[in-house]
């Protein structure tokens, strides 16, 4: 979901989007040399993919961010599908910065790589979602070093001038990173965590000062702040969240957290989902 409307005059979207991570299915995230962990949210229908996302446009929704590792591009794919015939109504949003293997659905990182591979990230997601243009592409690098940043800005700006893309962003939590893109002349928005139990006053007041648009990330806090977990919950193999240990001191408290706030956000018969989604908007 946009706190704010997305670009500096030219792009304004609906204050509500759809986030596309899940829909890429199950895949691998494989750094060289450690051990391979699930990055997806388990199996997907494609089809019901496709006719959640359509539904969603019939609605009024008109913002989509995916990645090009999500699904190792499978999450691309099935976006594109569903937006044929739809293209001009909507604004997707996507990433790049990992080194995505689609046949093997395996994902790593190499900051080294990231401006050395952008044009032809950028032709692949294109390639993968089916159009000419992407709204906004986003550094899906959170802790990318500062001194290769201008460099990459540079690249952005040449992808804005020859049609490829019509925004550029990052999707960090880290407000000196954001801050680093801000003034460039086609950032447009810094996708960030906020939800109830993780706040970040901070990136709020660097959108505000630079007139940029905020996507927020991670709404329900994975899915905890709809108020079904507790400390037996598990998760299957293939889910991303199989990694979270709910017996863990930490998120116990996160779970206790979440019982105080329940009061609050389902006041006026609201949904924990609902009042989790209100504190944002509020």
């Amino acid at each position: 979901m946009l706190t704010r409307v997305l670009g500096r005059s030219e792009i304004a979207v609906s204050a509500m989007g759809l986030g596309c991570w899940a829909i890429g299915g199950p895949w691998t995230w494989a750094e060289p040399g450690e051990t391979p962990w699930p990055a997806g949210w388990g199996v997907t229908d494609d089809e019901a993919s496709i006719r959640a996302i359509q539904a969603g446009i019939e609605a009024g929704i008109t913002f989509f961010d995916t990645a090009a590792n999500y699904g190792a591009g499978h999450s691309e794919l099935v976006l594109g599908r569903a937006l044929k015939g739809r293209r001009h109504r909507v604004v997707i949003a996507t990433k790049f910065g990992h080194i995505v293997d689609e046949a093997n659905k395996r994902v790593h990182s190499d900051d080294d790589r990231v401006l050395a591979n952008l044009a032809a990230d950028v032709e692949n997601s294109l390639r993968r979602l089916g159009t000419d243009y992407i709204d906004l592409y986003q550094l899906h690098v959170a802790a990318y070093p500062p001194a290769a940043v201008p460099p990459l800005v540079d690249a952005l700006e040449g992808l804005v001038h020859a049609g490829k893309i019509r925004w550029y962003g990052w999707s960090t939590d880290l407000v000196d990173r954001a801050r680093l893109f801000a003034a460039g002349p086609h950032c447009a928005a810094i996708q960030f965590r906020l939800n109830a139990l993780d706040d970040n006053p901070a990136m709020r007041r660097l959108l505000k000062d630079f007139n940029l648009a905020g996507i927020n990330k991670d709404p329900l806090n994975k899915g905890v702040l709809t108020g079904k977990f507790n400390p037996a919950s598990t998760f299957p193999e293939d889910d991303v969240r199989s990694r979270l240990r709910f017996t863990d001191p930490a998120m116990r408290r996160r779970l206790e957290l979440v019982e105080a706030l329940r009061p609050i956000l389902t006041t006026g018969g609201r949904t924990m989902a609902q009042g989790a989604i209100a504190y944002i908007w509020a």
